[in-house]
């Protein structure tokens, strides 16, 4: 079980937490959501739970809940660039569908 970031996303990860001037890492999740039925949820953490499971990935710790990572095991999360747009990419192993919005997804 493992959820991990490309080179590229944790520099751009460290970067913003260093401009932050605080926090542990990301929390990466999913919720219900969209035409698919469920939609990332990524946000800075700067405090654990408890119940959070952690993983490190190019010195970035990336925290989730056991109930998001039967959904998202095996994900790498990358930070593209193209033309205009710049964001992260969720390269998901368990998806089967995505919506063609690309907000959401299905396993």
């Amino acid at each position: 079980m493992a959820i991990s970031l490309s080179e590229t996303a944790a520099a751009h990860v460290s970067a913003f937490i260093t401009k932050r001037g605080k926090g542990l890492g990301i929390r990466l999740g999913v919720k219900t959501s969209g035409c698919s039925g469920m939609a990332y949820k990524l946000e800075f953490v700067d405090v654990a739970n408890t119940e959070d499971l952690a993983f490190q990935s190019h010195g970035v710790t990336i925290f989730t809940d056991a109930k998001s990572l039967a959904y998202i095991d095996g994900t790498e999360l990358d930070y593209t660039k193209e033309g205009l747009n710049e964001g992260f990419k969720f390269n998901n192993p368990n998806v089967k569908n995505e919506c063609g919005c690309g907000e959401s997804f299905n396993v």
